[in-house]
């Protein structure tokens, strides 16, 4: 605390502005207060404070929400649960660090609320930290799926440490990760965010992430609770499982992460459960989690969740009942997305529609958690230790460690790869993504990586490695209008926007109930209505106005994206006319305009479900040039030893895919260069599966180097150079064919068959594949006893020997098959795996306990039972490819 205060005059300054003030009175006034005294039991702190508490200071602790203190407006003088707290947007003190700068504003804020609430009680900042602290300075290390890709614990505790040291040098104390959910359907935009389609793998990585913060004595907050992905790869898609499904495939790693690795909080997901959303579903926490489970810690909604009963799910007539139904249903602390949402929820609780058992229950569990950490002791950090952590030498060398570990070899015809440094004389990168260097989401704002033709350019030389930007990820067939093009006509002046009218009817009948400029046509209301007095599913809006063509560059096409039905009409013409109700789409009308000139334009829209979509497009600009593009990149092939294409997906939150090929022209673009005849490298950037059976068969090598984090581009250029040999393993299953999905690996048995009749029900890749530049052995399985009584466990020993020429990682996969049951299991289950490095030649033996635990299964009545019989005990290198086999007799 010394240290903060003998920071430079304008960091000083700066915490002014904040309203940082000492009230020594009223601090020493409280210093005598039973909960201020740390020798007492924690428990006995918890009970005197909430009895001191006002209802108001009690809704505080139960609200959290992104932002700061410099906003005037917002009055948090009653406390606060705790604030996801930005960089602001005041520029960074001369000399000073980004991260050191955040660490200065939280504890500036943590001082606001020490000493100028009544109670002093800290607040949790609180931060997003998949894979990286989500603010700027930090370092952030490969996605998610890639670390799980790595198929090492080990690697991932030593990340996931170096994250929380990250984290807590600048203050933060509750981090909103790990993701733990089961992609099962990889389609779901926010596969990047997991470890993958298996629960097994799933726990281990998670827990691993949750004890490194948990031992620095962080929050950790595993989500989302439950099954958050639904029919069609869709985010928060409703789930109408089984519970069997639940209980075997979703809830073991959260079951793992809270009763072994102790996590402290949990929060939900946005989805309804068997018609019931998570955020108030009762079976879910006060049953399996706060009842079966035992959690003690605290319940978190999803940003913006909870309303999501009264205006998604439809459950609820009121956001007064979501909360209450809520709050009694188990959830703790209410997640909003802005410090003005607070109001209907504070409302609620003035209202006693929340008990006071319930309220003081949650209460207790949230400043439980604060006084575990030592906030109302040690509420500040040393800021002069931030630089010591943030983008430290060792953990931008662990960012190139993990990166390299997460890299796939998919394919290697010929022994391609790695390529030999001295035959390179010319190499051709192409790609937008060799040079863009994405890191995935949730990543920090302006967060830079090397790219792959960095990396390449750095060990090879620059004159020796030629680009080619080819078509990118996207291509673009239009815009939308820009507001600069249109104005109206009001009051005799002519001002920017088209004049919208909105009738609360479908019709366009009657007098408007709303009248308004809209700047630009660019729409989308889901969730609410195109404004005061219009019923979000019923409404009809006329838009009229001119439209102005640019002084070059003039449209060829001018139409309308989003769902019918609409008209449109220029110069008192109507050039579309889809007035009907169907789908979604866009139409163009072809136009001849000259430049500068001014045209009137009318658009006409209806709605009569909801759900609405409505732009105004033109191709003004627009250069349809990705065939020339290509043609630019082949030609740097043609004139190359070998060619490097670097191809990606587009994905994220609410970003779900319909195909899993690669966007835009990027396959034609790996198909003209494959033409050339000269030896082509893929590498792929992304967070999940892709589809590749247009262009496979074409190229020499694939890598998967997932969004492979700010190193990325050095241990992209290791892998190919060979200065590393890769050994990760695929999380997600590849398939063939987007007709194939779900396609997972540890599914039931068919009732009949797999294949389709003009397709195979195997993957391209199955879980768990992954090549290595040598070759592994497998030999010697011993399952002992064989015989397993009804406690105890069995050890299962067997050897590996790498039988090639270089040295590498080879990660070993045991899985386990019920061969006799008395309900349907899966046709195979991991159970464990373990990275081991060998030398040529060498030989180890890999040893693992297979216990009761492992081997249990739900039987007919939902009991949890190892039913007596044989188990397949498969060892191999993937799912798919079993090198040993033998078997284990429970009695």
């Amino acid at each position: 605390m010394g240290k903060f205060l003998v920071q430079c005059s304008t960091v000083v300054s700066f915490a002014l502005s904040l309203g940082f003030s000492a009230r020594v009175n009223a601090q020493a006034s409280r210093e005598q207060f039973p909960y201020r005294d740390s020798k007492l039991p924690i428990e006995q702190r918890v009970r005197d404070l909430v009895a001191r508490m006002t209802l108001e200071e009690k809704f505080w602790q139960l609200f959290m929400t992104p932002g700061d203190r410099d906003d005037p407006t917002h009055d948090y003088s009653h406390g606060a649960f705790g604030l996801q707290i930005t960089m602001g947007d005041k520029p960074v003190p001369a000399g000073m660090s980004q991260a050191k700068y955040h660490a200065v504003r939280i504890n500036a804020i943590q001082h606001f609320f020490l000493d100028s609430t009544r109670l002093g009680i800290p607040i949790f900042a609180f931060e997003e930290g998949v894979h990286g602290v989500v603010r700027e300075g930090g370092t952030t290390f490969p996605s998610a799926i890639g670390l799980a890709a790595a198929f090492d614990t080990s690697l991932m505790s030593r990340v996931a440490s170096a994250v929380a040291h990250e984290a807590k040098s600048r203050g933060i104390r509750d981090i909103l990760s790990p993701v733990i959910n089961i992609a099962n359907d990889v389609r779901w935009g926010r596969v990047e965010e997991t470890y993958g389609e298996d629960p097994v793998l799933t726990s281990l990585m998670g827990k691993s992430f949750v004890e490194a913060f948990e031992k620095l004595n962080i929050v950790a907050t595993p989500k989302h609770f439950i099954a958050n992905v639904g029919e069609g790869g869709r985010d928060s898609y409703p789930i109408d499982v089984s519970q069997r499904f639940l209980d075997e495939m979703h809830f073991p790693p959260f079951k793992a992460l809270i009763t072994s690795s102790h996590a402290r909080s949990v929060m939900t997901s946005y989805n309804s459960i068997d018609g019931q959303p998570a955020t108030q579903n009762r079976a879910l926490l006060n049953g399996k989690l706060k009842g079966e489970w035992g959690f003690t810690g605290f319940v978190i909604s999803d940003a913006a969740a909870t309303g999501g009963a009264t205006v998604l799910h439809m459950t609820e007539a009121s956001n007064a009942t979501a909360t209450r139904n809520a709050f009694e249903s188990g959830l703790d602390v209410v997640f909003q997305s802005s410090w003005e949402q607070h109001r209907s929820y504070l409302a609620a609780f003035q209202r006693g529609v929340v008990s006071d058992s319930v309220m003081n229950a949650s209460v207790s569990r949230v400043l439980r958690a604060k006084f575990e950490l030592g906030l109302f002791e040690r509420p500040y950090v040393d800021v002069d230790s931030v630089d010591f952590w943030n983008r430290s030498a060792e953990h931008l060398k662990l960012a190139r460690e993990a990166a390299r570990k997460a890299i796939v070899l998919l394919k290697n015809d010929k022994q391609l790869l790695p390529l030999s440094k001295a035959n390179l004389k010319t190499v051709a990168v192409i790609g937008s993504d060799a040079t863009e260097a994405r890191l995935g989401g949730y990543t920090a704002n302006n967060a830079k990586g090397v790219s792959v033709l960095t990396g390449l350019r750095e060990a090879l030389g620059a004159a020796q490695v030629k680009f080619a930007a080819g078509p990118g990820r996207i291509s673009r067939e239009y815009v939308i209008v820009p507001d600069a093009q249109l104005s109206t006509m009001k009051n005799a002046k002519r001002i920017p926007g088209l004049q919208g009218e909105y009738w609360d009817n479908n019709r366009l009948d009657g007098t408007p109930k709303l009248v308004r400029t809209d700047a630009k046509i660019d729409f989308g209301w889901t969730l609410n209505s195109p404004g005061r007095g219009i019923p979000f599913d019923w409404y009809s809006v006329r838009w009229t106005g001119s439209i102005k063509m640019p002084p070059s560059t003039v449209p060829k096409r001018i139409g309308v994206e989003g769902n019918d039905g609409y008209r449109l009409y220029l110069d008192g013409k109507l050039v579309i006319d889809n007035w009907r109700k169907q789908s979604y789409g866009y139409r163009m009308a072809n136009v001849t305009f000259v430049p500068g000139s001014t045209h009137e334009i009318k658009l006409e829209y209806f709605e009569s479900t909801g759900n609405a979509r409505v732009k105004l497009i033109w191709d003004a600009g627009v250069l349809r040039d990705w065939s020339a593009k290509i043609d630019s990149a082949v030609a740097i092939a043609r004139l190359s030893d070998v060619a490097i294409v670097v191809a990606g997906i587009e994905e994220g939150e609410f970003r779900d895919r319909s195909t899993l090929k690669l966007p835009g022209h990027q396959e034609e673009l790996i198909q003209r260069v494959a033409a050339t005849g000269k030896p082509v490298v893929v590498v792929l950037i992304g967070g999940s599966a892709i589809t590749m059976s247009p262009w496979l068969d074409h190229v020499g090598a694939v890598i998967d180097a997932w969004y492979p984090g700010e190193e990325g581009g050095r241990a992209v250029s290791d892998v190919l150079l060979g200065d590393y040999n890769p050994a990760a393993r695929l999380p997600v299953t590849f398939a063939m064919s987007d007709g194939q999905l779900p396609l997972y690996y540890d599914h039931k048995p068919t009732g009949r068959g797999d294949d389709y009749l003009d397709l195979t029900g195997q993957p391209l890749f199955p879980f768990g594949f992954g090549l290595s530049y040598t070759t592994f052995e497998y030999s010697d399985l011993v399952i002992e006893p064989a015989i397993m009584g009804p406690t105890g466990s069995a050890r299962v020993r067997f050897k590996v020997k790498n039988t090639g020429s270089r040295a590498g990682d080879e990660v070993a996969q045991i899985y386990v098959k019920d061969l006799l049951a008395s309900v349907a299991r899966p046709v195979m289950q991991l159970e464990g795996f373990s990275r081991i490095h060998l030398e040529p030649g060498e030989s180890r033996e890999v040893a693992t306990d297979i216990g009761r635990e492992q081997l249990q299964m739900l039987d007919r009545d939902m009991h949890w039972i190892v039913e007596p019989g044989t188990f397949r005990v498969m060892i191999g290198a993937s799912s798919k490819d079993i090198r040993l086999r033998g078997e284990l007799v429970v009695q």
